[in-house]
């Protein structure tokens, strides 16, 4: 696929029990209740929108867009209608047709459900099969355990630790975990993700 024929940044992703929706500007609101559920603006090693930070948070997103760098989104549950966090694709590189998934999060309630891999395969699948991506990465902070566990359950392969990759907001000068799937690894990836969401009851 050529970066002339690129599909639109406007797209809704639905599976079973989720669908992510393009994130606009009145999400701000609902993705700060969804937040609330473990009150997850207190974490230190990711960045989640609070009551204080959500609008720039917003903003920042739908500014990619407008660039054509990031395809932002929120993740509606389907069996509550309730936006229950939010995720993107970014770092979008149209020339070499890779891209990155993250800024991903949701509410704790939420999280160990199956909606997860139900959110990342609907992404991976559109990034491959409609967007015909060569390459997704996934970076995550080293000290956050729980997410690099998530992305190796998922079918990634773990490259590499980038060093002093980001400055948090608290300072912290952060080590930077990278993960990749390729092309060529997907159809694998595809049916072991197939069969664990057939599994969710």
């Amino acid at each position: 696929m050529s970066p002339a024929t690129f599909p639109s940044e406007h797209v809704t992703l639905t599976g079973e029990r989720v669908e992510l929706v393009p994130l606009e500007t009145h999400h701000a609101p609902l993705l700060v209740r969804a937040a609330e559920d473990g009150e997850l603006w207190n974490m230190k090693v990711t960045v989640i929108p609070g009551p204080s930070t959500v609008q720039h948070y917003v903003d920042t997103a739908l500014a990619g867009r407008a660039a054509g760098t990031v395809m932002p989104f929120a993740i509606v549950q389907r069996s509550s209608g309730e936006v229950v966090g939010s995720t993107r694709f970014w770092k979008i590189d149209r020339h070499n047709r890779k891209l990155e998934i993250g800024h991903t999060w949701l509410g704790q309630s939420v999280q160990r459900s199956g909606l997860n891999t139900e959110m990342k395969y609907l992404l991976l699948r559109y990034a491959f099969e409609v967007m015909q991506c060569v390459r997704v990465q996934f970076t995550t902070d080293e000290l956050n355990e729980h997410s690099r566990a998530a992305i190796l359950r998922i079918g990634a392969r773990q490259e590499g630790i980038v060093r002093h990759e980001r400055i948090m907001p608290d300072g912290r000068k952060r080590n930077s975990v990278r993960f990749s799937i390729i092309d060529d690894e997907w159809p694998e990836v595809k049916t072991m993700l197939t069969a664990r969401m057939a599994r969710v009851i």
